[in-house]
């Protein structure tokens, strides 16, 4: 890995991570994704998508949704929304850095009843990377019921 790979990698100079293809495959045949709320023309996983144009965070998150938000400073508010869109009767899931000692993650994810954590064993390869992702990630399911 270069220099310049594990700067960018390791701060918040992209926040841009595409979803591994294999990862998604295996969670849309058990959940059967209607939405993917943050995506653009390249990397989205669903017929039905958000680009950053339309802000996924202000549109409404309906269905069986599937989320894997930018990883940088903005991330608790797409896990806040995703927490909106399951009580209001939605199911989100997403792909999240295993980051069991920020603000987000106890306030909308830890020992909530209806909230699912999945830890993934290993590191991702994120999009074309050829290298795995410097920190691990987990699954996080936000069950409608």
């Amino acid at each position: 890995m270069t220099d310049k790979t594990m700067q960018a990698m390791f701060s918040s100079k992209t926040d841009l991570w595409s979803t591994p293809q294999d990862l998604f495959d295996k969670l849309n045949h058990e959940f059967h994704f209607t939405l993917d709320v943050c995506a653009n023309e390249y990397n989205h996983k669903c017929d039905n998508y958000y680009s950053k144009e339309q802000d996924g965070l202000s549109q409404p998150w309906i269905g069986t949704v599937w989320c894997n938000p930018p990883y940088g400073r903005e991330i608790g508010k797409w896990v806040y929304r995703a927490l909106q869109s399951c009580v209001a009767g939605n199911t989100v899931v997403m792909l999240l850095p295993a980051r069991t000692d920020t603000k987000w993650f106890h306030d909308y994810i830890y020992k909530r009843d209806n909230i699912e954590v999945r830890f993934i064993k290993g590191r991702l390869k994120f999009g074309d990377s050829k290298n795995s992702a410097p920190f691990p990630s987990m699954i996080v399911v936000f069950n409608k019921n």
